[in-house]
């Protein structure tokens, strides 16, 4: 598995993960028991000075239990987290999350009901002089654009106004780091999209490092410079997203990421012997002479492939499964071989359940690969 330093890739190389500029984070070796439970399993994480890092995974993956350690919310059983170089929890220290220098938001952004807008975000400067205060909390109503709302209490707000208020009031005392836990899971799927890109702007205008939480693999791929995939309490995969993506080191990550079918093939000369025809060598990343001979699973993604119909002669299978979503329409194809594939389409195309198809690969990057079951 992957840790801050070193991860492993598909092909079982190992090599560092990218990562420059200062450490604003370190976790090292980190464990939480809950009970008999082991919740995080020595878990190894460096998070970079102006970073957003976004950790994701499925529920009960630990994610939540690692932002709550970060945060002095809970202590770990081993291990030691370092903030800025110094050391906030480990063997003989604890620092409680009040003195870490750390802002969060939560879930259900938990604005104070009984104050306005602007009282929420001073909440936090209370030990400041009352003209630094006011000048504080009106550049950061600005900053979220809602300087007209200032006088508004959080029932007479949007969920996308209450979110931004939520992130002034972490972001008023400066903390050095900020996190947010599952920051748009309340949002409207619309209103989601729209404060994706605004959190991004105003963090990026801050420079404030940030870690995030979620389970969403849109929000974290559109949000985030590098995403950390977790999986039973430890970090199976840490790379930019893009790379994440196009290039996950383990099933788990491929299939979590998307849709993910493996299509078997063997390796022979200069391409990929599979059920619906050769692919060339040049195209799979990676895959270098010494595989000559063996045979691999390609991951292929529904936007990797086209399908279309054919007579018997000419086709590798026939559709099974068709769902409209709208602008695309998702295939899944039982090829001759008896594997499933699917196949990502233009809405204005029609191809019937039962209808026989050929099957190309036409991905326009390499693929990535893994060695067969």
């Amino acid at each position: 598995m992957a840790n801050g330093r070193l991860y492993t890739t598909a092909t079982g190389d190992r090599r560092p993960a990218p990562a420059t500029g200062d450490a604003m984070l370190e976790l090292e070796g980190v464990t939480k028991r809950h009970g008999a439970e082991t919740v995080i399993s020595e878990l190894s994480l460096s998070v970079r000075e102006g970073e957003i890092l976004t950790l994701l995974g499925p529920s009960g993956c630990g994610k939540t239990t690692t932002l709550r350690l970060i945060a002095g919310l809970e202590k770990p059983d081993a291990g030691r987290i370092d903030l800025q170089r110094e050391r906030v929890a480990g063997a003989d220290r604890f620092v409680p999350p009040e003195e870490r220098d750390v802002g969060v938001v939560f879930q259900e952004f938990a604005l104070f009901p009984h104050l306005t807008a602007r009282e929420n975000v001073a909440f936090g400067l209370r030990d400041r002089e009352e003209r630094e205060r006011d000048e504080r909390v009106d550049e950061l109503l600005e900053l979220v654009g809602l300087e007209a709302q200032a006088g508004a209490y959080p029932d007479e707000l949007s969920g996308g106004q209450q979110q931004r208020i939520a992130l002034a009031r972490a972001l008023a005392p400066e903390p050095e780091l900020l996190l947010l836990d599952e920051p748009f899971s309340n949002l409207d799927v619309d209103l989601r999209v729209e404060m994706r890109e605004e959190v991004r702007r105003i963090i990026t205008e801050t420079g404030v490092t940030a870690v995030s939480v979620t389970h969403d693999q849109e929000e974290a791929l559109s949000v985030s410079d590098r995403v950390a995939v977790m999986c039973d309490g430890d970090i199976e995969q840490i790379d930019r997203p893009q790379t994440v993506f196009q290039r996950p080191d383990s099933r788990f990550v491929a299939g979590f990421l998307g849709h993910a079918s493996f299509l078997a093939g063997e390796v022979r000369g200069d391409g990929v012997d599979t059920a619906v025809g050769r692919i060339r060598r040049d195209d799979v990343d990676d895959l270098t002479g010494r595989h000559d001979g063996t045979t691999v699973d390609l991951l292929v993604r529904p936007d990797d492939v086209t399908a279309v119909p054919a007579d018997d002669g000419a086709a590798d299978g026939r559709v099974v499964y068709r769902r409209y979503l709208g602008s695309t329409v998702l295939y899944r194809v039982e090829l001759e071989s008896g594997e499933t594939i699917e196949c990502l389409h233009n809405h204005a195309d029609r191809i019937d359940v039962d209808e026989r198809v050929a099957v190309r690969v036409t991905a326009d990057h390499d693929l990535a690969w893994f060695p067969a079951d």
